[in-house]
């Protein structure tokens, strides 16, 4: 292939640039030009291309977001849009596409691969909620933001011997709770695959008061619950006073990670060389810290499974 693309997709995460990068300096460095396509499929859909040069891209693996923009396209669910999508690469004679985003954004490179586009994705979403890969990129970037931001609503809640519900990222997985709960020892985690009784949550808080333990930490993933609806539970059936913070986007934002940016590295390398092979339908990822590459209607079908022995693990330690 001469020609290929690359596109961000869905929410934004703080490594695209950095995986942006890798792909057009690997490219590059097998004479291949990269076009970058402006806000998504919505971009793709309407042609909004531009080539992007390898000293376009120098200086932004440490800067979050992405510089070609990000959006959703519900057009690109229709068999209309991508019938627009695959014409907006033949008109550009764009041989291969690759999609930086989360599962969403792998069905729409899915949809382009059975049309006859080569479509490689790359795991860009915090969540860390698509199965065939350990990580994903920007999970780890926003798991350290978040719980440095954990860290600094403690010295606050300590001063004042309040409780804090910090709700974090997380529709439906509840590893950036998880992993966010361990790093910044807080003493509750919620996440939306284990149920939890807020009673017997109010129990333990009263009971730590009793110990003088005044202060409590409660990680909340937002698929778990509101915030704001659990702190105000929690003040009725407790009587004690409860804080509520959401950290929001600043899970999105920021200076990624070293480990992400390796990361980004590595699975662009790998995206750009399957479409070198001349090979599409296929997703990248880590596995066992090694870049793996897979199947993309296999890579969809497979089944998030939350770390059950990570979770019952701090949950055991807490409860010492």
């Amino acid at each position: 292939m001469k020609r290929i693309a690359v596109l961000t997709s869905g929410g934004d995460t703080p490594v695209m640039n950095a995986a942006i990068y890798s792909v057009v300096r690997t490219a590059a460095s097998k004479g291949m030009t990269v076009f970058g396509i402006i806000r998504g499929y919505a971009g793709l859909i309407h042609g909004e291309l531009t080539e992007l040069l390898p000293q376009q891209v120098e200086y932004i693996v440490n800067k979050g977001g992405t510089i070609i923009k990000s959006a959703r396209a519900l057009e690109m669910l229709t068999e209309e849009g991508q019938k627009k999508a695959v014409k907006t690469l033949e008109d550009f004679g764009i041989e291969g596409l690759i999609v930086i985003g989360g599962d969403g954004s792998f069905k729409g490179a899915r949809a382009l691969t059975h049309l006859g586009v080569p479509a490689v994705g790359i795991p860009g979403t915090i969540d860390n909620d698509i199965a065939y890969t350990d990580y994903t990129l920007g999970f780890d970037t926003a798991v350290s933001t978040a719980a440095r931001e954990i860290d600094r609503i403690r010295t606050s809640m300590l001063s004042h011997d309040r409780i804090c519900v910090v709700e974090v990222m997380g529709r439906h997985c509840g590893d950036v709770a998880l992993h966010v709960g361990v790093a910044s020892e807080a003493d509750y985690i919620l996440v939306p695959e284990v149920k939890f009784d807020l009673d017997k949550v109010c129990e333990d808080i009263l009971e730590r008061k009793k110990n003088h333990r005044e202060v409590s930490i409660i990680v909340l993933s937002e698929g778990a619950g509101d915030s704001e609806e659990i702190a105000t539970a929690i003040k009725a059936r407790t009587g004690l006073d409860i804080k509520s913070n959401i950290l929001g986007y600043t899970q999105r934002g920021g200076e990624p990670t070293v480990f992400d940016r390796i990361l980004a590295m590595r699975t662009g390398v790998r995206a750009v060389e399957l479409l070198d092979e001349g090979q599409g339908g296929r997703v990248v990822g880590i596995r066992n810290n090694k870049i793996i590459d897979e199947d993309i209607d296999k890579a969809l079908s497979r089944k998030k499974k939350f770390d059950t022995e990570l979770y019952n693990d701090y949950l055991n330690m807490m409860n010492f």
